[in-house]
């Protein structure tokens, strides 16, 4: 969550012309990591529960994709970029080990 917040904030600042664009593509994907946790976790089975990790993941990349964008066209600094990396390399770890307990779960 405190990604999502992060992201939020972080684009408040962004162009304008990019409220269709750029900032509202990062924003789906930076709460569609704990939205797809939180679904998987309500399912019955641990593959299913296994799928929306999954996707999760892939929501994760694209937040690190759309970062590095923002950053390579200023605007981000420097910091910013690094500091909000830091906490997608964070979540992505929690995902790992959560992947990997359920796939020694089954």
């Amino acid at each position: 969550m405190d990604l999502v917040e992060d992201v939020y904030r972080l684009t408040k600042a962004f162009p304008k012309e990019e409220l269709y664009g750029l900032t509202n593509q990062l924003r789906r994907a930076a709460v569609s990591v704990p939205s797809n946790i939180a679904e998987g976790q309500t399912r019955s089975h641990v593959k299913e529960f296994f799928q929306f990790l999954s996707t999760a993941q892939g929501s994760l990349a694209e937040v690190q994709t759309q970062i590095e964008i923002a950053g390579r066209l200023q605007y981000l600094s420097e910091e910013q970029v690094r500091s909000v990396m830091a906490k997608t390399d964070s979540v992505a770890k929690q995902l790992y080990a959560l992947r990997h307990s359920l796939i020694e779960r089954k």
